[in-house]
């Protein structure tokens, strides 16, 4: 059986997760975002933390855990992430038996979170780089409902309520052309020193360094208002262009896709 964790509670939890380096766990434990279930609500020995389309465990590996109360509270996939070491092997197999062929266990690219090392010039370059046709902004009104139409841009601002909610909490940086949301770099979560970066292009506008000005363009606002944007990479693409923003990369770790979950 496992139970969920109240806001109230929520620091019970929050020594399982002791050395992670991870700022949507961060987010869960401030309060931010996201939920988390464990063994016990007084003396856990086992948690999860689940935000957007992640999921993260931590104690004692429990298939109650990996389980329950999965499919209620996401879409039809989930990337669940084990932690290191030999907890994280019988975590890993856990999760293996009980999903079998609907998971899929990947690399993902972790980035190290360096405060105080991006070059400002650097990022004004590369933020102002773009032939004339296209227009760098903020993520306004009008763009954060460009966001909600498309699915390659869905999750630029898919963990908000409404544009009220985005306004007051989130942050984001659009590449427009002819009007249009060509390429974005966006809060795809938020937590008190920060953000963790969502990025993409819309396939046609890709390899023409869109993703790279909007997201020098963030990483300069994030710096005025004193917020630090974390980034996860999906695959060495990913790495390479946070590389190239300043950022650089700390390790490969192992994760499962989870699929066909409702």
């Amino acid at each position: 059986m496992i139970y969920k964790i109240e806001r109230e509670q929520i620091q019970n939890i929050a020594p399982l997760f002791a050395g992670w380096q991870e700022s949507l766990i961060w987010s869960c434990l401030q309060g931010c975002m996201g939920e988390a279930w464990a063994d016990s609500v007084s003396q856990p020995g086992a948690a999860r933390i689940l935000l957007a389309d992640f999921c993260f465990f931590a104690g004692k590996a429990s298939r109650a855990l990996v389980t329950e109360e999965i499919s209620s509270q996401v879409r039809e996939f989930v990337i669940m992430v084990p932690p290191l070491g030999e907890t994280g092997e019988s975590w890993a197999k856990e999760i293996e038996q009980a999903y079998g062929e609907n998971c899929r266990r990947v690399e993902r690219y972790a980035i190290k979170k360096e405060p105080g090392i991006f070059d400002r010039e650097h990022l004004r370059k590369i933020a102002e780089s773009l032939p004339g046709e296209y227009e760098v902004k903020l993520i306004d009104e009008a763009i954060f409902a460009q966001t909600r139409q498309a699915q390659w841009s869905v999750d630029f601002t898919s963990q908000f309520a409404d544009y009220e909610d985005y306004r007051r909490r989130g942050l984001g940086a659009a590449v427009l052309y002819q009007g249009e949301l060509a390429s974005g770099a966006s809060s795809y979560t938020v937590y008190r020193e920060g953000i963790e970066i969502e990025i993409g292009t819309r396939e046609d506008f890709r390899r023409r360094g869109l993703a790279s000005a909007c997201g020098a363009r963030l990483i300069l606002e994030c710096m005025e208002r004193d917020l630090y944007p974390s980034w996860d990479a999906q695959n060495w693409w990913s790495v390479r262009l946070a590389e190239k923003l300043g950022y650089h990369f700390d390790r490969a770790y192992p994760a499962y896709e989870i699929y066909n979950l409702n």
